[in-house]
């Protein structure tokens, strides 16, 4: 599964990308508020640290607007995402994007009714928001799970990205139910690499290491 940082911290972007673990990166419009800085220089320095998707949403709400914005963001590099969410005219332009070669990400997805017609639309991925529909008593896993079905059974290019996700344990569902991708806040993509046992059992190592008085070098 490919994992994506969703952020529009550079500094914290750059942190990870040592790691080879960092696919993508996802934005939206209340991460580019809280930087406080221009979206069309925030998304062109992502896009210098990240060689994989930089996904970059538009602000407008009809299909020509969308379609305008869209081509500005996607004229910045050629690894951004168009990010339109997922309306009857979010999926006008997506079709649109699509016969034009933009790559597309539709956002904001609750029910696998949804996510099929974005695969129809040519969607490059579909976001469904799991932690949002825990929220209001649902079960996210069980819309990735069905979107996964749907898309299998008619073959639909359209990658499964998982979004809203809110802890380490939603990763390891949205992977096991079939996501491609899940997009993580930097503080839950630390939290991967993290477990008490391996911490535990790497202070033992090196307390048994040391009392050798050995050196591999």
């Amino acid at each position: 599964m490919q994992l994506f940082l969703d952020s529009t911290d550079v500094a914290v972007m750059r942190d990870f990308a040592a790691t080879g673990l960092v696919d993508g990166v996802t934005t939206n419009p209340s991460l580019i508020a809280k930087s406080g800085r221009p979206m069309l220089e925030v998304i062109a320095e992502i896009c210098q640290v990240i060689d994989g998707p930089v996904s970059a949403e538009v602000a407008a709400v009809e299909s020509q607007g969308m379609l305008a914005e869209g081509r500005k963001l996607a004229a910045i590099a050629t690894n951004v995402v168009v990010k339109v969410p997922l309306t009857r005219e979010g999926l006008i332009a997506t079709g649109q994007f699509t016969r034009e070669g933009i790559q597309t990400n539709v956002t904001l997805c609750f029910s696998a009714a949804q996510a099929l017609l974005a695969a129809k639309a040519g969607a490059t991925y579909v976001s469904p928001f799991i932690g949002r529909l825990d929220d209001h008593g649902a079960q996210g896993m069980d819309l990735i799970s069905e979107i996964r079905a749907i898309y299998d059974n008619y073959e639909y290019d359209t990658e499964i990205l998982a979004a809203s996700i809110r802890s380490a344990s939603h990763v390891t569902a949205a992977a096991l139910a079939g996501a491609d991708c899940a997009t993580i806040p930097p503080d839950v993509f630390a939290a991967l690499f993290k477990h008490p046992l391996t911490e535990k059992g790497l202070e033992q190592f090196m307390s048994d290491w040391a009392k050798t008085g050995q050196s591999i070098l």
